[in-house]
């Protein structure tokens, strides 16, 4: 998993933490431990975040599955 890149793709399309958290279905401080490597990303999360991020398949394989 590429934490940088997906950091960097929220940044690309103007979506916070706390935005993407809610999109998610989950808690801002569980989406920073997510974030920050100290819990791990469910398929499910990426999936959603994915869709939330408007990621390629591409994309998101990059991100999530590198």
């Amino acid at each position: 998993m590429k934490i940088n890149k997906l950091k960097a793709k929220m940044v690309e399309k103007g979506i916070n933490v706390e935005t993407l958290s809610t999109k998610i279905g989950v808690e801002r401080s569980t989406l920073y431990r997510k974030l920050n490597n100290f819990d791990k990303i469910t398929i499910g999360e990426a999936v959603k975040m994915k869709a939330a991020l408007e990621m390629t398949d591409t994309e998101a394989i990059n991100i999530f599955l590198a």
